[in-house]
């Protein structure tokens, strides 16, 4: 069987297909172990951060507090040998905070003085934005053109972030007082929203014992490298897209606009406004990658809507309708993949 550290990170195009894919599905089997060694449970919380991980995306993780989402994220940089860095968001932090600043260097050997640029801490493979509803509009507007560019902007100087650069930001969906949450439109910028949930009955108590010494923790093992995990990157790009996949999702994302001809009638009664085409990019992209990492060679409709849930809840809006009926994004989200088929091509 292939290893991580056995194969060459070469161009795709110069690895044997097959080969690759088994790469990726082992790789990402054998990172799940790992994580199972500290974390427990969350399997399907994991499953889509990697994806974001594999396709150069972010992820948005909401739940409440103490359910390991620091945790799963700190260890999961390890495993993957990246650089790591926690920013906890507040009310009084400022741009410059994350960014980073300018300060006046003297050179003791000239005694001439310069400005020096000290990067802040989203100079970092996986940026951990914890609660990043807490700080206003415009540090948050710092870390979403971060996101988006991949470099950041002080004292009139660009400086490019390393590579790979994700953020996985958190949010408390329990307090809203004094918070700023995150306008639809910088949701977007987000390629997943992930619901983290409880834990079932069984792994609480495996938490239990973990957590007071009533079971050994084993250390996780580095699984990749970064130039393996660009590697992966590239991999997904190559995976092929039949033309009626393609017309899946572009109908999942298309029949959400409440005010378009082809709008279901589920989402004309419940939604003030539907997804955007970066919601069917987004679709087509990560079922590449749900499809590798599941060592298909290419992809279908099921991945597609596999996907989908965490694609599309943060990109429509239930009305108040929706709202006093108890129907949320998520329900509406089950009713468009039951009332569209996956299995034929759509004209």
């Amino acid at each position: 069987m292939t290893t991580a550290h056995e194969i060459e990170t070469t161009e795709p195009a110069e690895t044997d297909h097959l080969k690759a894919v088994e790469f990726c599905r082992e790789s990402y089997a054998n990172i799940q172990t790992e994580l199972a060694k500290v974390v427990v449970g969350q399997g399907g919380v994991l499953e889509e951060i990697l994806i974001a991980i594999f396709t150069r995306s972010h992820a948005l993780l909401v739940g409440v507090p103490g359910l390991a989402k620091t945790l799963m994220i700190s260890t999961l940089a390890q495993t993957l040998q990246m650089s790591f860095k926690r920013v906890q968001f507040t009310p009084d932090l400022m741009p410059s905070d994350i960014t980073g600043t300018e300060v006046i260097y003297s050179d003791q050997t000239t005694g001439e003085k310069q400005f020096k640029f000290l990067p802040g801490p989203l100079f970092a493979n996986i940026v951990l934005a914890d609660e990043i509803n807490r700080t206003p509009p415009k540090t948050q507007a710092a870390m979403l053109e971060a996101m988006q560019e991949r470099r950041v902007t002080v004292g009139g100087n660009s400086y490019i972030l390393p590579k790979p650069f994700f953020v996985l930001a958190t949010q408390n969906p329990l307090e809203q007082e004094g918070t700023y949450p995150l306008p639809e439109a910088q949701l977007d910028r987000f390629m997943f929203l992930v619901n983290v949930g409880y834990p079932t009955l069984e792994d609480e108590l495996q938490i239990m014992r973990m957590g007071t010494g009533g079971m050994a923790i084993e250390q996780p093992q580095p699984i990749l490298s970064i130039d393996q995990i660009l590697y992966i990157q590239e991999t997904v790009k190559l995976i092929p897209v039949p033309e009626h996949v393609y017309r899946y999702a572009q109908r999942i994302a298309a029949c959400t606009r409440p005010k378009q001809a082809d709008a279901l009638d589920v989402c004309k009664k419940y939604l003030t406004f539907g997804a955007g085409p970066r919601a069917s990019l987004s679709l087509i992209i990560a079922a590449k990658a749900h499809a590798l990492i599941h060592g298909q060679v290419f992809i279908n409709c099921a991945n597609v809507a596999a996907v989908a849930p965490a694609i599309m809840r943060h990109r429509i809006a239930v009305n108040f309708m929706a709202q006093s009926e108890g129907i949320t994004a998520d329900d509406i989200v089950r009713m468009i993949l039951e009332k569209i088929p996956q299995d034929e091509p759509l004209g």
